[in-house]
């Protein structure tokens, strides 16, 4: 529904990685006063590498973590430039940087400073500044005025009052990890991948690596050449061909099922019955979400990796329009994604357009979570989306472009290409040329006249 409606509201955006920063340039666009907070010296979210781990708990337990991303040192990106660019500022190459089109992970830091500078959007960031907490002004009553109490810290502690709050925080940095008998008990080396950078500390080490999602695969094979052995533990032993080609060509890299348990000499069963005894173990086993700074009175909870109860991934029915999340949806092409959830939020805030009703929109998330469970969706993939309906169903709420075609057959195309070439799909892809040539040619390249477009 479209109002003619207009006000302006004072927003607090927490989070200045991909999801804030679109949030907040979408804010002001819409006439919001906006403040961005950052605990980070610079704006790109978990694109900010972080080489300083030591004083991180190996396997991420503190609730307060001090370290925000999960960046490798070698970790290039899984999808192409291509589809990855916000809709109105194309990702592209750009000459005396990294022009790959799978490049590492500052060429997509510098795209994001790139942003930022374009939009004039450091002005309202506030750097180096942590969010201790966020509280309703004044629980219990929730009315449309509710209003937030954000109590940050940078040299001394700030306490404000918002209109509405939008949290942006991310979800690759709190560690989930498995449960496996004698975890607590074993007396070696255990880490979480969030805070893995390089691989010479595991030189000649007998590693264990828990979980072959893309970092576990990248991980093994960054080990190969410096480890003694390395042992990839997997939930099933049916994996992609790439994945097979790559462990059949290196002689110390072997596959295991999930583990049975850890004992204090160092060995590690699996579930088949087999073992080893290992220096290290390292668990490539994903991110939970955390909001340990946000209290909502138990009205949104994070249940198993669920978040909720969110309508459409973004709105808390009781505390909408003024509370609201960017970035939850996993599997999708966030920075396009990102823009239609932040131009939704910018313009129900301003009362351009209307939430449904309380009711209507409990009933849709009881309806989602129905349809997740009859599909047999565990529900730590609540959010998992890989649906391009989804996200050009959700564009629809505010008149957001669809993806282009070639914006989804170019994602599709790097999915299919790392599950048969694991090792080469970054380097290699001459099945995308002609989407490529349609791709450069659309209006998502074209649009600027960019001189510095290389192809």
């Amino acid at each position: 529904m479209v109002s003619d409606n207009n006000s302006s509201k004072k927003v607090c955006v927490i989070g200045a990685g991909p999801a804030g920063l679109v949030a907040a340039r979408e804010l002001r666009k819409e006439g919001h006063n906006v403040v961005v907070i950052e605990k980070s010296h610079d704006v790109g979210g978990q694109w900010l590498y972080d080489a300083k781990v030591e004083e991180e708990n190996p396997l991420g337990k503190d609730s307060f973590l001090k370290v925000h991303s999960s960046i490798y040192a070698s970790l290039r990106l899984t999808s192409p430039r291509e589809i990855m660019g916000f809709t109105d500022f194309p990702f592209v190459a750009k000459k005396g940087r990294d022009m790959r089109r799978f490049p590492g992970h500052k060429e997509l830091l510098l795209y994001l400073q790139d942003f930022c500078e374009r939009f004039g959007l450091r002005e309202m960031i506030r750097f180096n500044t942590r969010v201790e907490s966020v509280e309703m002004l004044d629980y219990p009553v929730l009315d449309k005025d509710l209003r937030w109490v954000v109590k940050s810290k940078a040299e001394k502690a700030v306490e404000e009052v918002y209109d509405a709050v939008v949290v942006a925080t991310g979800h690759y940095s709190h560690p989930r990890l498995p449960r496996i008998k004698g975890m607590d008990a074993w007396r070696r080396k255990q880490m979480h991948s969030h805070i893995y950078r390089v691989p010479e500390p595991f030189k000649n080490e007998v590693v264990v690596v828990v979980g072959n999602s893309l970092s576990g695969q990248d991980i093994s094979m960054e080990l190969v050449s410096i480890a003694k052995e390395i042992h990839l533990s997997a939930r099933s032993l049916n994996i992609s061909q790439g994945l097979s080609k790559v462990i059949s060509k290196y002689d110390n890299l072997h596959l295991h099922p999930q583990i049975e348990s850890l004992h204090e000499d160092g060995k590690v069963l699996f579930t088949d019955g087999s073992w080893i005894i290992a220096d290290t173990i390292i668990y490539c086993t994903g991110y939970s979400y955390s909001f340990p700074f946000l209290d909502t009175k138990g009205i949104v909870v994070v249940d198993d990796d669920r978040v909720g109860p969110l309508y459409e991934h973004t709105f808390p029915p009781s505390l909408a329009p003024s509370l609201s999340f960017i970035g939850i949806p996993r599997k999708i092409i966030g920075f396009p994604f990102f823009e239609s959830q932040a131009k939704w939020i910018a313009q129900v805030l301003s009362g351009k357009r209307m939430l449904p009703s309380w009711d209507d929109m409990m009933q849709s998330i009881k309806e989602f979570y129905h349809s997740r469970d009859v599909a047999g969706i565990p529900k730590h993939n609540t959010h998992d989306v890989a649906n391009f309906e989804y996200c050009d169903k959700y564009a629809d709420y505010i008149g957001f472009p669809h993806l282009e075609e070639w914006r989804k057959e170019l994602c599709l195309s790097a999915l299919r290409n790392s599950e048969i070439n694991l090792e080469t799909y970054r380097d290699s892809f001459e099945e995308d040329q002609e989407m490529l040539q349609v791709a450069h040619n659309s209006p998502h390249f074209t649009q600027l006249g960019h001189e510095d477009f290389t192809s």
